[in-house]
């Protein structure tokens, strides 16, 4: 047992570091890979650690799909496709956490699993949808008020990205089942639920999530600094990042999931 958690660890720390050199991951960044997929192998063995490297490597693919077309949205967003600690804890915490949870509770195991599954399927369909939904030839629409929106901007929906979120989730569930050998139940559970996620990011992205006009060119970006400049902020209400954004959908899935299981 301890020479396949030598090797586990081993491959972990060289897929982090592969990540961090091919600069999908900033060094903070591959760091945070190395305890998230430590922890995941803890509670899930091999199995957990394909399914998070479906994730993550689907999610790099489709982060650098096509970059040159989305440079347009650069403006907007807080950050660029390199992710550091906080992002990856952000999308791997709540995985990492019931790995964790399932080594010290294993009488558990059945629940945190579809938990674990769900979060990944969370994590998949909004990365799949927001990177995916940049690339729409028409301008997303908020959610709520149906108001035409830049590319890029939190909380506003294409067609595209929405069918992108959807198949993330389907992804997710299908590795999920030949994985863990689930019941045909499981794959439309995981499914729901998982794109469910994807709908609480929105949500969250639209009324909470922070936001600033730029004071130079008049701009609507997630930067506080833009153009040099300080920008105000358009809600006053408003006070989660982006990256809390990430983790509190991946939670609510997560915890209904394991709610109704």
């Amino acid at each position: 047992m301890m020479l396949n958690l030598i090797i586990a660890a081993s491959f972990i720390v060289l897929i982090s570091l592969s990540s961090w050199r091919s600069k999908s991951l900033t060094l903070s960044g591959a760091i945070g890979a190395m305890f998230v997929g430590i922890f995941i192998y803890s509670g899930f063995s091999w199995q957990g650690l394909v399914l998070l490297g479906c994730f993550f490597g689907s999610s790099s693919y489709v982060s650098k799909y096509k970059a040159k077309l989305k440079t347009n949205v650069m403006y907007i967003i807080e950050k660029g496709d390199q992710r550091d600690i906080v992002q990856v804890i952000a999308n791997g915490g709540i995985p990492a956490s019931l790995g964790l949870l399932t080594l010290l509770l294993p009488s558990f195991e059945d629940v945190f699993l579809i938990g674990f599954c769900v979060s990944l399927a969370a994590a998949t369909s909004d990365t799949w949808a927001s990177e995916i939904g940049t690339l729409s030839k028409k301008d997303p629409r908020m959610l709520f008020t149906l108001k035409t929106v830049p590319r890029g901007t939190s909380g506003a929906v294409s067609s595209l990205g929405t069918s992108a979120g959807l198949l993330g989730a389907m992804f997710i569930s299908a590795v999920s089942i030949l994985l863990f050998s689930l019941s045909p139940y499981f794959f439309l559970y995981i499914i729901f639920m998982g794109f469910l996620g994807n709908i609480f990011d929105t949500i969250l992205g639209q009324t909470i999530q922070i936001k600033y006009c730029c004071s130079a060119c008049q701009k609507i970006t997630e930067k506080q600094v833009h153009c040099r400049v300080k920008g105000e902020k358009l809600h006053r209400y408003s006070f989660l990042t982006n990256d809390s954004v990430n983790i509190s959908s991946i939670i609510l899935a997560t915890l209904l999931s394991i709610l109704f299981f």
